[in-house]
C-alpha cells in the first residue's frame, strides 16, 4: 500500500454483496429503461456484454440483457448494432458486444492485429485476405455463406472452418478492417468499418494510460468493488499498470482500500461513496446466465457468494453435479439453485433437467417464487 493512503475499510461479504448487485443493477427492476435505447444504455453500463454459440436456451447476450431490462426483446439488440450503431462485437475476455463511444480503446489491438499476423491467423494467406476485402468493398456487405468457391482445407482446430475464407474474415475482424455488420444467430454479416460507421477513418486508439483508466473505471462502474484480478480478468499483463493507477488514486483519496470478510491477504479497492450509500439488498429473484457478469469471474463470485459454479457442457455426463448448461438462480444476495433447463422450440415449452438447491434453509417459499419468475424466462425463450 502507498504512503499516506487512506485506512483500509473493513466489508463483510453481505456488504460487498450489496455493492456489487447494485453496480450491476440486478437489484432494480428496469434500472435502464425499456425499450432499444435500455439495450444501449446497459451496454454502456456494463462495459460489455459477452456472446457465446451454446443455444440450449437462449444465447447468454440475450439472456444477461433480459436479465437487466424486463421488456426486453431481440431486435431491440439488433436495432442498436445494425440500425443505431450504438454497439459493435470485438474482443474483451471473450467475443462481447461493447459501447461504439468506447471503440478507440480497441483499435490499439486492431492496429496491432494489422502489423502481426500471428497465432490463430498465421495460416490467413495474403490472396485469401485479399479476395474477401474485394467481396466486401464491391459488393457490400456479406456473409461466409455468401462464398462458395473456396477450396476447403484441413481443420486446425476443432472449432475451426475448413473455409479459408472465414479464417480470412475472421482475421480481418480482429485487424478492424471490417466489422459485424448484422447477426441472425451466429451467422454474421461483416461489411467496411468505415462504410459501417461513415468514418472517413477509426478514432485515434487511446494511449496505455487512457486505456488503464478506462479498465479501471470500467470495473468499477460495474463491479463496485474491485480487485486486480477483477479489473484485468485474462488479461494480467495489464496488472502492473493497472497497479500502478490504482496506488495513484489511492494518494489522491479517490479509492480507498477495502478489507473483504474472507479475502485474506487479497487486496480489493472501491469509491469511496460507494461505501457510504450502501442500499439494502433487494428481494428480487433473477435466473442467471453462466455467462452473467455476475458468474463469469468464478472466483470472485464464489469469495463474494460463496458458490463455486460449475459449467458443465464440456464435462462428462457421469460427472456432472448441476447438468449441461446450469443456471444459477439469485434470489435477493444469496444464489440459491442451480436449474439446468433446455428449450424444446418445436414443441415450444422449456424442459426442467435438473433443479439443485444450493445451501440450508426453508424452500417451500423460495420453490414458488423461483416457478414464477421460471414462467417468465419461458415466455421470453419462446417469444419469436
Amino acid at each position: 500500500m502507498p504512503r499516506n493512503s487512506p485506512p483500509s475499510h473493513p466489508l463483510t461479504k453481505a456488504q460487498a454483496r450489496h455493492i456489487w448487485l447494485h453496480a450491476q443493477r440486478l437489484d432494480t427492476v428496469a434500472p435502464f429503461g425499456d425499450g432499444a435505447a435500455a439495450t444501449t444504455a446497459a451496454v454502456e453500463h456494463l462495459g460489455y456484454v459477452q456472446i457465446d454459440t451454446i443455444n440450449v436456451i437462449e444465447r447468454c447476450h440475450h439472456h444477461i440483457l433480459w436479465s437487466r431490462i424486463p421488456a426486453y426483446r431481440r431486435e431491440h439488440l439488433h436495432q442498436a448494432q445494425t440500425l443505431d450503431k450504438s454497439v459493435f462485437e470485438y474482443w474483451t475476455h471473450a467475443l462481447s458486444y461493447v459501447p461504439t463511444k468506447d471503440l478507440r480503446f480497441f483499435t490499439g489491438t486492431m492496429k496491432q492485429y494489422q502489423r502481426e499476423r500471428h497465432g490463430w491467423f498465421a495460416s490467413v494467406t495474403n490472396a485469401d485476405l485479399r479476395k474477401v476485402m474485394a467481396l466486401i468493398r464491391n459488393g457490400g456487405a456479406l456473409t461466409i455463406r455468401d462464398i462458395d468457391d473456396d477450396v476447403l482445407v484441413d481443420k486446425l482446430h476443432p472449432w475451426a472452418s475448413r473455409k479459408p475464407s472465414k479464417h480470412a474474415l475472421q482475421q480481418a475482424f480482429y485487424a478492424g478492417r471490417v466489422t459485424i455488420s448484422e447477426r441472425e444467430g451466429m451467422l454474421k454479416s461483416y461489411e467496411l468499418m468505415e462504410r459501417h460507421f461513415g468514418w472517413d477513418r477509426p478514432p485515434k486508439p487511446a494511449s496505455a494510460t487512457e486505456m488503464s483508466g478506462y479498465l479501471l473505471d470500467r470495473a468499477l462502474r460495474a463491479q463496485g468493488v474491485v480487485s486486480l484480478d477483477s479489473v484485468c480478468y485474462l488479461d494480467a499483463k495489464r496488472k502492473p499498470a493497472i497497479r500502478q493507477l490504482i496506488e495513484a488514486r489511492l494518494r489522491r483519496g479517490e479509492l480507498v482500500p477495502v478489507v473483504l470478510e474472507g479475502a485474506g491477504k487479497f487486496e480489493h479497492w472501491a469509491r469511496p461513496d460507494i461505501l457510504e450509500a450502501r442500499d439494502p439488498a433487494s428481494d428480487m429473484v433473477h435466473i442467471l446466465s453462466p455467462f452473467d457478469p455476475l458468474i463469469i469471474q468464478r472466483k470472485r463470485t464464489h469469495l463474494f457468494f460463496d458458490y463455486e459454479h460449475r459449467f458443465e457442457a464440456y464435462v462428462p455426463k457421469e460427472k456432472r453435479l448441476f447438468g449441461y448448461f446450469a443456471l444459477p438462480v439469485l434470489v435477493g444476495d444469496q444464489i440459491v439453485a442451480a436449474i439446468d433447463l433446455k428449450t424444446d422450440r418445436k414443441q415450444k415449452k422449456m424442459l426442467m433437467q435438473k433443479w439443485t438447491w444450493i445451501g440450508k434453509g426453508p424452500r417451500k417459499e423460495l420453490k414458488r417464487r423461483i416457478e414464477e419468475e421460471l414462467h417468465r424466462f419461458e415466455r421470453f425463450q419462446l417469444a419469436v
